[in-house]
This record gives C-alpha cells, structure tokens and sequence, in this order.
C-alpha cells in the first residue's frame, strides 16, 4: 500500500507533516510505504533533524505550493506542480493507493471532483466526521460541509455512504442510519428533509431509525449515520470543535471530552468518488498528520469505491 501525503499542505507544513509522518512509522506494517509529495530537500532536511533514516520513505518533488488562502479553481489550474495536483495525478494513475493533505480544502475538493470524479450513479459525493457518542465509540455524520443544499435523493444517498462506511471502516455491524431534524415526529422538519424521511422509511438499503435532535447528540444511544445537509453538517462539526476549544480553555481533563480533538482523527474522507481522498484541518500538527496516516490504511483496505460502485451500479 501507498500512502501519498502532501507535505506542503497546512499551516505549519512541510515541519508538521514530515514529523507526523515519522511519528506513523512504528504503527505500519512492512507492506505500507509513505509517499512525501513535495519539496524533496526539505523533507530531508526535516528528516535529518529528527534523526530519521530517509530509505524509510519514497519521494515525488514538486516545486510548486498552492497556498491556503488562493483561489483553487485558478491555483490548481496554474499550479501544475504543486503538491496537491502532482498528488492527484499520482493518485489517477494508481502510483498512490490514498492521498490526504491538510492544505487549501477547496482545491482539494476541485482534484476530487474534476481528476478523480465522481462513481457512476452518485448524485453528490459527501464528506464525513466523526463525533464521539461515549468513550471510545463515534457516530458518522455527513454531509459536513461539500453541499450546503441536499435534495431529498442525495440525503437518501448519504445513508447509504455512511453505512457502508460504519460498516468497513468503523467495523459496526447493521449501523442505524439516522436523518437530523427539529424532532423525532415524521411530520416535522423542513419539506426536504420529510421527504427524505419518506424515501427513507422502509428501504432496504440501510437500516433506518428515523428521526434524531440536536438534543440526542454525545449520547451513547445515539444511531452510529447521522444524515443531514453539508450546511447543518459544518455547523454541527464547527460547534463540536469550539466546545472543545472551550473545555481545554478552563483546564478540564476528561477522556470523554478529549475524544472531541480532531487530531485524534486525522481527516474528513470523501465518499462517493472513484479514488481514496482524505482531508485534514489546516492546523493539523504532528499528531493529526500521524493519525491521518493511519486512518487512510483503514480506508484503502475498506476499498470502499469498489464497493460504492457496485452498490450504484445495482441500482442503476
């Protein structure tokens, strides 16, 4: 398996990103190799003041950054060797087997949407998070922010997504799929999302536990797939990280509130498209980028595009 990382994405890159990929090391087997896309002398330079031998890596240079703050459609166009389109081209040739960056979201969405693309018979790909239900357990939630507006049938296609998600990659067996909404009551809730809730009810493509509040979040009942719409999603995802923010602020120690740092996540994969993408915050520092690292072994050995493809190709 080959990992590809771009190591000049981020607010702190290439340090972070090389010491994050350094610090994967002891959890790989021999079988997962790390590619460091980027400016090669200074990954070795990074690499040899963490006295970590070089041969452990492989090396694809680029001479060219797009920044977090340039316009991705321009940036990626323009920017023809820079670590994030040299990536993609890497990864659409199948020289990679994933590729995560921490650097700027928006072209990374354009490399997932116009080089890699998405499956036959997906509306909308999604991206998805993970926020914590009890103490060493998550539910899946998405969209998170791709698509601020969801048509019922996209909705419906996003329970899909997580289920075969929380299935292979977070190893739950049967997961309920749950739509957010105002209420539990079928009735409530916007027109969009009662007649997602209407496509939803007796299907037999995922297991549907119906409505579910903001009130039911971080409880350990809740179902293991939220549903809901990329603006409501990034909304919910950016509240969880600012009570993070709030808990650390007054010095409060608890495992169960530690479980809302992102780091230990590593990144937002992109479901629906014909390739393994991850993508991590841009003020991932060491930790984030190791556990970046590790999360994509679990996606790629997931192979979860083959089998969204199927599952698409059923329908169509």
């Amino acid at each position: 398996m080959r990992i590809g990382i771009d190591i000049m994405g981020g607010d702190f890159a290439p340090d972070v990103v090389v010491k994050g990929a350094v610090e994967s090391l002891p959890h790989l087997s021999a079988g997962h190799r790390i590619v460091l896309i980027g400016d090669k002398d200074a990954a070795l330079r990074i690499l040899a003041k963490e006295n970590a031998d070089p041969a452990h890596f492989d090396f694809v240079h680029t001479t060219e950054v797009i920044q977090m703050g340039d316009n991705p459609y321009k940036s990626f166009s323009k920017l023809s060797d820079s670590s994030i389109v040299v990536g993609f081209k890497l990864l659409k040739t199948k020289q990679i087997d994933v590729f995560g960056s921490a650097g700027n979201t928006g072209a990374m969405m354009v490399g997932a949407m116009t080089v890699i693309k998405a499956l036959k018979g997906v509306i909308r790909p999604t991206i998805a998070a993970l926020i914590p239900r009890s103490e060493g357990k998550y539910s899946l939630v998405l969209d998170v922010g791709l698509n601020p507006d969801a048509k019922p049938d996209v909705l419906y296609q996003y329970g899909i997504f997580g289920k075969v998600y929380a299935e292979n990659v977070l190893n739950y067996q049967n997961p309920r799929v749950a739509l957010l909404n105002i209420g539990s009551e079928p009735e409530k809730g916007s027109l969009v999302v009662k007649a997602a809730y209407e496509l939803m009810e007796n299907n037999k493509d995922f297991n549907f536990f119906g409505n579910v509040e903001g009130s039911d979040f971080f409880k350990e009942s809740l179902p293991e797939v939220i549903v809901t719409d990329g603006f409501v999603g990034n909304i919910l995802l950016k509240q969880a990280e600012a009570f993070y923010s709030l808990v650390k602020s007054r010095n409060i120690e608890d495992p169960f509130f530690e479980q809302f740092n992102f780091e230990h996540v590593g990144g937002t994969p992109v479901l629906g498209i014909d390739g393994n993408v991850l993508i991590a915050h841009g003020i991932s520092r060491e930790l984030a980028i190791k556990n970046l690292i590790l999360q994509s072994v679990n996606v790629v050995n997931a192979n979860l595009p083959e089998k969204f493809a199927a599952l698409f190709n059923e329908e169509k």
